[in-house]
Parts: C-alpha cells; sequence; structure tokens
C-alpha cells in the first residue's frame, strides 16, 4: 500500500510517501511544499492545491494520512494552518483517495511507543523505521513521514477493520 502523510502548514506543508508493506516501511520521497512569505493567503492556497494535485497524482497513493490540528497558544497561526489543511482535504477528496487523520498523540504513540513522547525520539523512530541514514530534513518532512508511518501501522493493528471501513483506532 503506498500511503502520502501531510504535515499541514501554510508556509511549509511536508509530506512523505511510503510504501508499507505490512510490518514494513520503506520510504519513496519526502519533502516539503514551501509558499513564499509576504503573499496573500489565497494565492498561498491555490500554490497548496496545485502542489497537493501533483503530489497525488505523480505518487498516486492508496490511502493519505493527515495530522488533526492542534491549537497551543497562537490562534492567529491555527487559523491559518486551518485553511490550508482545508484545501489539503479538498485535492484529496476530489482525487479520489481515501482520507485518514490522526492527533499528534496518536501519532507518537504508533511510532514511538508513547503518546508523550518528545519531538527528537519520533525523528529517531522514523530515521530507524524506514532504515535511513539520517533524520529526514526539514522536520516537517520527517513530521509527514511519521504520519504515514502512524497510519501504515494501524492498518496492521487487530481493530483495523478492513478496507471499505475506518480503524476504530481513530
Amino acid at each position: 500500500m503506498r500511503i502520502l502523510g501531510i504535515d499541514p502548514g501554510i508556509a511549509t506543508i511536508g509530506f512523505g510517501v511510503l510504501d508499507s508493506d505490512k510490518s514494513r516501511q520503506v520510504l519513496v520521497k519526502c519533502g516539503v511544499i514551501s509558499t513564499p512569505a509576504h503573499t496573500s493567503l489565497a494565492s498561498r492556497l491555490a500554490l497548496i492545491y496545485d502542489d497537493m494535485c501533483c503530489l497525488l497524482e505523480g505518487f498516486r497513493p492508496d490511502a493519505v494520512s493527515v495530522e488533526e490540528l492542534f491549537f497551543n497558544t497562537n490562534i492567529t497561526t491555527g487559523i491559518s494552518v486551518a485553511h490550508g489543511r482545508g484545501v489539503i482535504l479538498l485535492a484529496c477528496q476530489k482525487a479520489g483517495v481515501k482520507i485518514y487523520e490522526y492527533t499528534p498523540l496518536q501519532v507518537k504513540q504508533a511510532v514511538v511507543g508513547y503518546g508523550r513522547a518528545e519531538k527528537a525520539q519520533v525523528m529517531d523512530m522514523v530515521k530507524r523505521i524506514c532504515a535511513l541514514p539520517s533524520v529526514p530534513r526539514p522536520d516537517d518532512a520527517a513530521d509527514a513521514i511519521a504520519l504515514a508511518i502512524c497510519h501504515a501501522r494501524s492498518l496492521t493493528s487487530l481493530l483495523y477493520k478492513g478496507d471499505n471501513e475506518e480503524c476504530s483506532t481513530i
């Protein structure tokens, strides 16, 4: 199964493409979609949409794993990220790709085994799971790979109900 992990944002959107076969995940490609600073929100959203369409068409994933939003302290940034996330979800829906959404806690639990793991632990496990020589950079790309790993591991869970239904772990 090919999984596209997406770490949503507005300035930098991480992506990671994994091929997963039960307990083995192989990194195909990772990187970021970047939008220029001092550009209108509408222009940034259009760029994100176009780049997402290119990713979806180029890699033809079977599923997309997207991080759910977590608002910390800066609500203004959160609203911009929500706009970007909405465009990402729209592109996936229009492409007909199944979308799975995971919280940061679920991602950490699936990748590290502990939902309150530190970022460095998640990054190290991404490197180990994918047998990479170093942690992928920038962090947004590594976060996207972690999202793809989270979905791959959810698929192997005994709680998974099948192709036509949601994971019961969600």
